[in-house]
């Protein structure tokens, strides 16, 4: 595609035209040598615009490019959600479409490949994983457990039912577009505690028809 050069550009083209790029190569995220293949306009032109590169990709939804100091909780919390959401252990290629907002070159620059990205992940989410959230003051009647399970906990719900819905049985690795969700099977506005015995896992149909009510389980 040829580019415009020398003819005016509004923020809102420019953005448009970043997220165009990220469609045709179906990525989460649009380095910006893929962009000089297939975009527009001038790279430096989206620098000077909104001060960075990865200022554009935040602009239209997009995961960083190249984002350095990524937390290894980050790291790890993105792990979760794309072996949430495939219902298995994620692949590398994975990496670059969502629901990631992560490439695959943090990972590398951390731990050296993605097997051991994912190895450093099962060792982090293993360490104490049945552990109550941190206490925060309550009532007497209500909750003393904060009402989101940590990373830990939500690995060793999904993990114990085999990512898979508790109530009929759906796993996004057979079919999927199943959404997997971790819920308290007491409600947590009902006084239910955020431990593991209190968590199951359920696709989003039956968490939706749960609603509010005492699980059987």
């Amino acid at each position: 595609m040829t580019r415009v050069s020398g003819q005016p550009v509004d923020d809102a083209e420019l953005l448009a035209d970043l997220k165009r790029v990220a469609e045709i190569i179906g990525a989460s995220t649009v380095s910006q040598q893929k962009y000089n293949e297939c975009g527009q306009y001038d790279v430096s032109t989206v620098h000077r615009r909104f001060g960075s590169w990865n200022n554009a990709l935040l602009k239209v939804g997009l995961s960083l490019s190249n984002e350095v100091n990524i937390s290894d909780e980050r790291l790890f919390e993105n792990i979760l959600i794309l072996w949430q959401h495939d219902g298995r252990q994620p692949r590398r290629s994975e990496l670059a479409k969502p629901p990631s907002t992560i490439s695959q070159y943090p990972y590398n620059r951390r731990f050296g490949s993605w097997t051991a990205a994912l190895e450093a992940f099962i060792e982090y989410a293993n360490v104490n994983g049945t552990e109550a959230p941190v206490a925060v003051e309550k009532n007497v009647n209500e909750p003393k457990t904060a009402r989101d399970p940590s990373l830990r906990l939500r690995w060793h719900v999904l993990q114990r039912d085999r990512f898979t819905c508790c109530t009929c049985g759906a796993s996004p690795a057979l079919s999927p577009g199943v959404e997997l969700h971790v819920d308290h099977i007491v409600p947590w506005s009902k006084g239910g505690e955020t431990f593991l015995y209190n968590l199951q896992t359920l696709c989003s149909m039956c968490n939706l028809g749960k609603s509010n009510v005492h699980s059987a389980k």
